[in-house]
């Protein structure tokens, strides 16, 4: 399992759901879009310190950023 797509998919996912555009996230949390989308792409390696501070701007639990989804199982 790659934790850094599954974060990626979990933040994109959770972000549609929730309506936002990465900029209204990067609005919410001060981290910038670029970061965002890079995040969704698998391609960053966040924190939990980061995972807490997104899933603040989601208004999700930070659980929800790292759980396994259909594709992990």
């Amino acid at each position: 399992m790659d934790m850094r797509k599954l974060v990626g998919r979990n933040f994109s996912r959770l972000r549609r759901e929730k309506g936002l555009t990465q900029e209204q996230v990067e609005e919410r949390s001060g981290f910038s879009q670029q970061y965002l989308s890079s995040l969704e792409r698998g391609r960053r390696n966040p924190t939990v310190i980061t995972l807490y501070e997104l899933a603040v701007a989601l208004e999700v639990s930070h659980l929800d950023l790292v759980m396994p989804d259909e594709e992990d199982g």
